[in-house]
């Protein structure tokens, strides 16, 4: 789709904020409590696409075609909006459902892109009121996204008892980056297996915030 100027950017910009859970019992009884209507549960394979020279990561893009359990697949692709946003996390966003995942992968691959990196998750998808909960577990962690309007995600934060300071604005691979790094990780596919490999990653109670 064509961009018509600065207002149809504006209607693609997803603003979330991130949040650590230690205790994710604990969250979803309070989700359930707030009165959240429970939208899907998948499993998610998610293929990181670039160029040879990964010119989409230097410029802090992502391509990125996910899979679900279930048969759906997503493509979608996030650019850093023109003005940085220092306390939610907002990218301009095009994301379109596709029929076929492996003949998109076949499309991908024919218009010079591969497969870089995948990463998988669990997640559960919550709506309430006007913003969207995504309960995620990682294999390296489990992570509240609340994607929504800025005020409608800080108040949703405060009533499920979440501290705003504590809050991400990292994404996943952003995050396991940091965990790479800190810890010498030999790997770059963020999947369960590798994880499963190397048990001293799983760190529950580690915090992200500087790794």
């Amino acid at each position: 789709m064509e961009s018509t100027g600065s207002q149809d950017s504006q209607e693609h910009l997803e603003i979330e904020v991130k949040f650590r859970v230690e205790d994710r019992c604990l969250l979803q009884a309070k989700i359930d409590q707030l009165g959240a209507e429970r939208l899907s549960e998948v499993f998610e394979t998610n293929i990181r696409w670039d160029d040879g020279s990964e010119s989409l990561k230097a410029r802090q893009c992502l391509l990125r075609l996910r899979k679900e359990s279930g048969g759906k697949a997503l493509l979608t692709f996030k650019s850093p909006p023109s003005i940085e946003d220092e306390g939610f996390k907002v990218f301009n966003e095009r994301e379109t459902e596709v029929c076929d995942g492996e003949e998109m992968a076949a499309i991908l691959e024919a218009l010079g892109f591969r497969p870089v990196q995948v990463y998988e998750k669990e997640r559960i998808t919550y709506r309430l009121g006007s913003v969207l909960l995504c309960l995620d577990r990682l294999p390296f962690g489990d992570f509240l996204e609340i994607e929504g309007e800025k005020q409608a995600i800080q108040r949703t934060a405060e009533r499920l008892g979440l501290e705003w300071e504590q809050r991400i604005l990292d994404n996943y691979l952003a995050l396991f980056e940091k965990l790479r790094s800190s810890m010498g990780l030999p790997f770059t596919d963020v999947t369960f297996a590798n994880f499963g490999r190397h048990p001293s990653a799983l760190m529950p109670s580690r915090s992200y915030e500087g790794i």
